[in-house]
């Protein structure tokens, strides 16, 4: 880390805001504020039940994952054409780089809209298209990840995988996210068995509701290079050596985690103790529209709560450069800006 002088605490959200920093957590899906779900509804002749932005986002108010769910499902079903998709992450891209994140590797949920009758076309198409608008116009790289939900059998998994392979080039890697609590990662053996003969990268939700077994059995079994959440790994003194000795990274998700209840608040938060343990922790926004906050929002709420400071702010971002899945090269590149922008920094 760069020597850098004693930054006052008033400082401090400046210099999160400024930092360049990747995003690895982010379902595009989740990104729909209610003005562009209405303005899609409007536009697709959707009736979504809701006359006013207002309206819909007092709907936006869960009390546990599941709920959340309901809302999620219900929003993404203004989606139907290449074009929605697209402009859906758009947004999230001048989002992000207005948030000074330069990579993004975004979740999207296929079967969500195929079970509608959209194309994987459509889908995959649409948000390809944004990704690579971002790269000329914003200047933030992105790539996509294609997530399976769990609620749903590893056979529809399969068949959806089938369905996205003619756009193998269009996505990275594959995730597994949605109702966690009764589908553990095993469920998926024999499909992350396949996508790893596929060359592509694996990662999985465990350990945000579920417990640390979820986590051991994502790492062992289905073999990820990153375990999204992970924050009920603290419960797991093994695991948690585990996750450090192999450097596991984490892509956790600070207000995520308040507003679906797993901490009271952020204060209770566990993300300063997993940082210290020595684990590759990094900070991200999941389902921001829903959870109240895009990257920054994660990193100054957090810090403000935890008492973390630009130490841990550094070890955060380079965390992020350093659990993404781009080439050793350009993860030196980042970490060289990085550097600079602190180094910098008065």
């Amino acid at each position: 880390m760069p020597s850098l002088p004693p930054i006052h605490p008033d400082r401090l959200p400046e210099l999160l805001r400024r930092m360049p920093k990747a995003e690895l957590h982010v379902h595009i899906e989740g990104t729909l504020e209610p003005e562009l779900i209405l303005a899609l509804a409007r536009r697709n002749q959707v009736d979504v039940g809701y006359d006013s932005v207002e309206a819909l986002r007092q709907a936006y108010n869960f009390t546990d994952l599941q709920s959340f769910l309901d809302i999620y499902y219900a929003g993404a079903c203004v989606l139907r054409e290449a074009r929605d998709f697209e402009d859906m992450a758009r947004a999230y891209l001048e989002r992000a780089a207005a948030d000074n994140v330069v990579h993004a590797e975004i979740f999207f949920d296929p079967q969500t809209h195929t079970a509608r009758g959209v194309s994987m076309e459509k889908v995959i198409t649409g948000l390809h298209r944004a990704c690579e608008r971002a790269r000329d116009e914003q200047g933030v790289n992105a790539t996509l990840i294609l997530c399976f939900l769990r609620h749903l059998s590893e056979e529809e998994a399969f068949e959806t995988l089938e369905q996205a392979l003619p756009f193998r080039d269009k996505f990275i890697g594959i995730g597994l996210d949605s109702s966690e609590v009764g589908h553990p990662p095993e469920k998926f053996a024999r499909l992350f068995a396949r996508c790893r003969e596929l060359g592509l990268h694996l990662v999985a939700h465990a350990g945000e509701e579920g417990p640390p077994a979820y986590v051991w059995t994502a790492l062992n079994l289905l073999r990820v290079e990153r375990i999204d959440h992970g924050v009920q790994s603290a419960k797991d003194p093994m695991l948690m050596q585990r996750l450090a000795q192999d450097q596991i990274p984490l892509t956790v998700c600070p207000l995520s985690n308040l507003k679906l209840k797993v901490f009271p608040d952020l204060a209770a938060h566990n993300i300063g103790r997993l940082l210290g343990a020595g684990l590759c922790v990094t900070v991200n926004s999941d389902d921001p529209a829903y959870f109240g906050g895009y990257m920054n929002d994660n990193f100054v709420q957090t810090f403000a709560a935890t008492g973390l400071g630009a130490r841990q702010a550094y070890q955060l971002a380079l965390n992020s450069f350093n659990a993404s899945f781009v080439s050793e090269r350009v993860k030196r590149n980042y970490g060289e800006m990085l550097a600079g922008t602190f180094a910098s920094f008065e």
